[in-house]
């Protein structure tokens, strides 16, 4: 991955983050005809879902051949769909997509239709998306850059952790704890079940 940054993996994980978003967004309204958020976290467009696949798709830019591209695209998309459906059910004890009606599909988290969907799409970012974004993260003002990119870091990580603690600490309501701790206090207040629910209303409990 020879030329490949931090500030090129944390754009590649942003970019593909917000894609996912608005694909997921797209993708559902073209089904039941009606908007509904599709985001993973609280503050902005952010599926990370999607990130993380992208930075997977990133170990198959030099690769040049097409079908392997493909195969491993599927395999590691696959993987990476079932292992984020895993760490959600496991950790916030929701679901957020389910393929049990899919052929092929191992235990609703994946299926063959959407690995071929991932497969088609590692080939699309390996030979199209990925050097137009390359090329145009390349030329970002240097300085300019670097504080922007920073500032996008905290401001993400902030985003990653304050999202994490207010759905554990739904569940934990839900499961009935009674904890009264200063965190759990402003978690609660700030972050209630109807805000929650409405910023994340794909998700079902398990």
């Amino acid at each position: 991955m020879k030329g490949v940054s931090f500030k090129k993996i944390f754009w590649i994980f942003i970019i593909g983050s917000i894609f996912g978003t608005l694909w997921e967004t797209f993708y559902h309204f073209i089904q039941f005809n009606e908007i509904v958020s599709r985001k993973a976290l609280i503050y902005g467009p952010f599926n990370p879902v999607y990130g993380f696949g992208a930075l997977i798709f990133m170990i198959l830019i030099n690769n040049k051949n097409t079908v392997k591209i493909f195969f491993k695209g599927m395999i590691l998309g696959g993987f990476c769909e079932y292992t984020c459906s895993l760490f959600q059910e496991k950790v916030f004890g929701t679901i957020a997509w389910n393929y049990s009606s899919h052929i092929l599909n191992l235990n609703g988290r994946t299926s063959i239709p959407i690995m071929i969907f991932w497969g088609l799409l590692a080939l699309l970012f390996v030979k199209i998306i990925y050097p137009f974004l390359s090329n145009k993260i390349d030329k970002m003002p240097k300085e300019l850059g670097s504080y922007v990119t920073i500032s996008l870091v905290i401001f993400m990580i902030f985003n990653i952790l304050i999202s994490t603690s207010a759905c554990i600490r739904q569940k934990q309501r839900i499961e009935g704890s009674k904890t009264n701790n200063s965190i759990a206090v402003f978690l609660d207040k700030h972050y209630p079940d109807e805000r929650l629910n409405k910023i994340y209303q794909n998700s079902k409990r398990r």
